[in-house]
């Protein structure tokens, strides 16, 4: 029996950055009013209370702020993967982001690491972004 990995299910807010990640397009959210990235999409600034949000090209560069490496596959459908480092990435624009860190291995893996975007495609309607080292 083959299990599937989980996959993203865009949403009206999330849309955006889903389908700026197909075509290997990396965008965040800004505020129109106070010119503050944010990240994850909200209809509303975090950080001033504006409803005015535009997507925008980002860098897709940051730096790994806190990692952690997964030994033990938390389902079937990880085996193959372990072990795989999971990381929040501080991105040059502000917010930290969720992710994981590809190609490298997992011990070269450190804080304050410098990585840039990359794209997983991993079905024909969904790519993820990863993080790798710059």
């Amino acid at each position: 029996m083959t299990v599937e990995k989980p996959l993203p299910h865009p949403d009206p807010l999330t849309a955006p950055y889903w389908a700026a990640a197909r075509e290997h397009r990396f965008v965040l959210p800004r505020c129109e009013a106070c010119l503050a990235h944010h990240f994850y999409p909200r209809s509303v600034c975090p950080h001033c209370g504006s409803p005015r949000i535009a997507w925008q090209e980002a860098s897709g560069r940051g730096t790994v702020y806190t990692y952690t490496i997964i030994h033990r596959a938390p389902s079937p459908a990880y085996v193959a993967d372990v072990p795989y480092a999971v990381a929040v990435v501080a991105l040059e624009e502000g917010p930290h982001l969720m992710t994981n860190i590809v190609d490298c291995a997992p011990d070269a893996i450190s804080i304050g690491m410098p990585v840039r975007v990359a794209f997983r495609d991993v079905s024909a309607e969904v790519t993820l972004p990863v993080f790798a080292p710059e």
